[in-house]
């Protein structure tokens, strides 16, 4: 699996209507508020041979209330094990 993360831009009083969606769709991993430029952090795992683009589009950005998005994609994950 591929770990990803979104931040969500929600159109003004929609942060938690897009939440609720998200958790409701149940493709998201970890759902945070935030406070800054974005409403919302989201983790999302997908199979490897997912096309990551497409699942945005597709999955997240079809949600009623989310204005914009910012995909972060991650390389490596550092721990103590």
């Amino acid at each position: 699996m591929v770990p990803f993360f979104v931040q969500i831009k929600c159109k003004l009083g929609q942060s938690y209507t897009v939440a609720n969606a998200l958790a409701e769709a149940e493709i998201a991993s970890e759902i945070y508020s935030t406070a800054g430029h974005y409403d919302l952090l989201v983790k999302f795992y997908v199979d490897k041979d997912t096309d990551i683009g497409h699942f945005i589009n597709e999955k997240v950005q079809v949600l009623p209330g989310i204005q914009d998005t910012l995909t972060i994609i991650t390389f490596k994950a550092f721990g103590t094990s």
